[in-house]
């Protein structure tokens, strides 16, 4: 019995490695960033789409990242978004100074690896401009993110494949991002309404560089004095690199938060 079962093991291993077998290609990660309000109506079919991009993870074999950006200029309208960033209205607004035109600037929208944009509840469509970005040059980084204190995550990036990026300056850019967030809308166009989110950018670090090459230094970025209620088990790091001036996203990759090293 014994030796039969050694045999099929044997066996099983010689198929796996069989000449001729291709090995299955790593999935081509591609950014989804979503810009959403809670004081938008029309934003919560849209949240649902990122959540479940989110945690389908993957679509058509292409590894999806998503980024929810609330943008702040929905807080006078009569609800604050208590995720509003920032960070996030001034990315909006740089695509649309640059890439998409000024008068195209809206919730919920999406923007596909920096390049392609679509009302953000498109699930359909927002399907076909991930696998059409994913067929597109990019090149390959990893990212790290260690913890030894309680408010501070710090990530590591490295180049480990370079494409031809034209020559362009460059932006490494780390966002934190939370999953699992819930709120009560008291006032505004979702009064009364429960909301739920993931992929909630809390913090964005930005870092300038020339180039990026696979044999050069790994870029290093801080998150600092990070709130209590932050749920450590639903934090991950996204580390993407971006065109200064096409604004494309010419790689990205992400990690989930450690646990605190003692």
């Amino acid at each position: 019995m014994y030796g039969r079962l050694m045999m099929a093991v044997a066996l099983t291993a010689l198929a796996g490695s069989a000449p001729g077998r291709a090995p299955v290609p790593p999935r081509v990660p591609v950014v989804v960033e979503l810009f959403t309000s809670e004081g938008c109506s029309s934003c919560p079919p849209a949240d649902a789409v990122l959540s479940k991009l989110a945690q389908e993870g993957a679509v058509a074999g292409v590894q999806v990242i998503p980024l929810g950006l609330h943008v702040t200029y929905w807080d006078q309208l009569g609800w604050k978004d208590p995720a509003s960033l920032p960070e996030a209205t001034d990315r909006q607004q740089g695509y649309g100074r640059s890439e998409f035109g000024v008068d195209n600037v809206y919730t919920p929208q999406a923007v596909v690896d920096g390049r392609t944009q679509l009302v953000g509840s498109d699930e359909a469509g927002l399907r076909r401009a991930i696998a059409k970005a994913a067929v597109e040059p990019h090149a390959t980084i990893t990212v790290d993110a260690s913890a030894n204190t309680p408010d501070r995550i710090v990530a590591t990036v490295t180049v480990t494949k370079t494409a031809d990026t034209g020559g362009e300056s460059l932006h490494v850019l780390c966002f934190l991002t939370e999953d699992g967030l819930t709120s009560v809308v008291k006032r505004g166009e979702n009064g009364g309404r429960t909301l739920h989110h993931d992929a909630v950018v809390r913090r964005v670090v930005s870092r300038a560089e020339k180039q990026i090459a696979a044999e050069g230094p790994p870029v290093t970025a801080e998150f600092a004095k990070l709130p209590s209620d932050w749920r450590r088990d639903r934090l991950h790091v996204v580390a993407l690199v971006q065109g200064d001036r096409s604004h494309r996203v010419w790689a990205a990759a992400t990690t989930a938060v450690p646990e605190i090293r003692h």
